[in-house]
């Protein structure tokens, strides 16, 4: 098969990786005679999400493979749990986990054991991939291309379009294929979800493949959403991708390194910026959300990403509508989509079972846009509405209440899935 074929690398053992910048951040430490600050919150900014579950007991492989157009994409297995559920079982069923926009993998495991949903999913009995898309820390690579080059762009000429259209069947090809099974979960936050709905509008046949659709503040659109940034910065998305591209920058917010040491010397509880540190990391309600793990969630994310994702979202601000990347000459257009206006996406193609979670705290996915979207999906098989009020979108991620408001019901609802599979 094509995927097994363009398979890349394998470890199941995996040697401890480290962040860009961990040796610069280490000396500074052993300078730092008055350092009082747990070394395990550094270790954990620290190291990479393979070497974070590798140090909380998890077995852990990395995966890579080759998409068809040459991007070489890095996924995360954990196999089975810890404490429970912790051998080896062909049979247990598989998900896949999908970040949302400027993430990774890591995003299911910053939190650590029993909190965060990569290890609950182990310890429940499912056999958990982290996928990581194109052009993202992990994914920052292509077999002829290269991302560094300021002069050629075509490394970065991709939105959540390709992320869904190529990026995510290449990944569960493979995933099935090395299983053997023949469905998997699809678990998707914002712009993970954003990649399903793409799929899955442009190749119907992929519904087959999900015993179902788990979507965490599922972003498509945007008729009600209120947010400045948007209403603002939307209209300019022509000028900003040109521009981008004339003057080399097309990547963004993709400097591990600086945020990094960033993190580890000035975002613990009692640094200068600690608080500034916690105002951009955090969205909702601070009594729901672990300050002193501010310099792991900074250590991690932003993971980087394209600015063409970033402007595809401001094309569907402007519009209304959830539609393929425009690139505003007609002439490519047509070579793309053989006609001179990109096309909306068919969501009625959209037919895997589809389970909506959401809330009214969430303004990045305005709770309006998620029930005017499940309006627009045939095979809507649940809504979960989150009961904490101030629930937002990070929440889903970060909260320390994200098990109880989320997580839980969630596995209900595949567990549920799966017996209505059979």
């Amino acid at each position: 098969m094509y995927n097994m074929l363009l398979f890349v690398f394998l470890a199941t053992a995996v040697a401890a990786r480290r962040s860009p910048g961990a040796d610069y951040v280490e000396n500074w430490l052993k300078e730092d005679g008055n350092n009082r600050y747990s070394s395990n919150i550094i270790e954990d900014a620290l190291l990479d999400a393979p070497s974070l579950i590798e140090k909380y007991g998890y077995p852990v492989e990395i995966h890579k493979l080759i998409t068809p157009d040459y991007y070489i994409l890095e996924i995360h297995r954990i196999p089975h749990g810890r404490d429970q559920n912790n051998e080896s079982d062909p049979t247990r069923p598989v998900v896949l986990a999908m970040h949302g926009l400027i993430s990774s993998s890591a995003d299911f495991i910053t939190q650590g054991p029993n909190v965060s949903l990569g290890y609950i999913l182990a310890e429940s009995g499912y056999d958990v991939w982290l996928a990581n898309a194109r052009g993202n820390y992990y994914s920052r690579a292509n077999l002829y291309l290269d991302p560094d080059d300021r002069r050629n762009q075509d490394f970065w000429r991709f939105s959540w379009d390709e992320i869904g259209n190529i990026d995510i069947p290449t990944i569960v090809d493979y995933i099935l294929e090395l299983t053997g099974h023949s469905k998997l979960h699809y678990i998707g936050h914002s712009q993970g979800c954003t990649s399903f709905f793409v799929l899955n509008s442009l190749r119907p046949e992929y519904n087959e493949k999900f015993i179902s659709f788990q979507g965490l503040a599922p972003a498509a659109f945007f008729v009600y959403n209120e947010v400045p940034f948007n209403k603002v910065i939307s209209p300019y998305e022509a000028v900003t991708q040109l521009a981008s591209e004339k003057l080399g920058f097309s990547e963004i917010l993709g400097n591990r390194a600086a945020f990094t040491w960033f993190a580890t010397r000035y975002c613990k509880e009692g640094d200068i910026f600690h608080d500034l540190c916690v105002y951009l990391l955090m969205d909702g309600d601070i009594d729901y959300f672990n300050t002193t793990l501010s310099p792991v969630f900074l250590g991690h994310m932003p993971a980087g990403s394209s600015i063409r994702q970033v402007n595809h979202y401001a094309q569907c601000v402007n519009i209304k509508e959830f539609r393929r990347y425009d690139h505003h000459r007609p002439i490519l257009n047509i070579e793309t989509y053989d006609r001179p206006v990109a096309p909306l996406y068919n969501l009625s193609q959209v037919t895997a079972p589809v389970y909506l979670h959401y809330s009214f705290g969430d303004v990045t996915t305005d709770y309006r846009d998620v029930l005017h979207l499940a309006e627009r999906l045939p095979n809507v098989a649940g809504m979960h509405l989150i009961q904490r009020s101030t629930f937002s979108h990070r929440d889903y991620l970060w909260a320390t209440d994200a098990k109880v408001q989320v997580y839980n019901k969630l596995i209900q609802l595949m567990r549920e899935a799966e017996a209505n599979a059979k």
